[in-house]
């Protein structure tokens, strides 16, 4: 078992958040992956959050590439994050824990870095 590096967790109000992609046009192709963004608002929501508690998880006082870090789904419905460019460079030598839910207009992510 691995040392734990950070601990993140966000949640997201979906109706707000729909509310900030209809503000702001450009959000969805910036926080999103081309195939993340073709997702309905809830999956999107918590995707969001994700990548929000991944920040608070890895203490990211910098701004970073979105995109760098996708959440994809396995065959199970299982969350993992893929990352590439310069996320891939920095988490290489790490695991990537990451859970997802949304309900009730609510979504919520959690993220555990731990050294391997």
């Amino acid at each position: 078992m691995g040392k734990i590096i950070g601990i993140g967790i966000d949640v997201v109000a979906i109706e707000r958040f729909q509310d900030s992609l209809n503000r702001t046009p450009g959000l969805l192709n910036r926080v999103f992956t081309e195939s993340e963004s073709k997702l309905k608002i809830s999956s999107l929501a918590a995707r969001f959050a994700a990548k929000e508690a991944l920040a608070k998880a890895l203490n990211a006082k910098a701004a970073f590439n979105w995109q760098e870090a996708e959440i994809v789904s396995e065959d199970s419905g299982k969350p993992n994050f893929v990352f590439n460019g310069e996320m891939a460079e920095r988490l290489a030598e790490f695991s990537v824990h990451l859970t997802l839910s949304h309900d009730g207009g609510i979504a919520s992510a959690m993220v555990i870095v731990e050294a391997d």
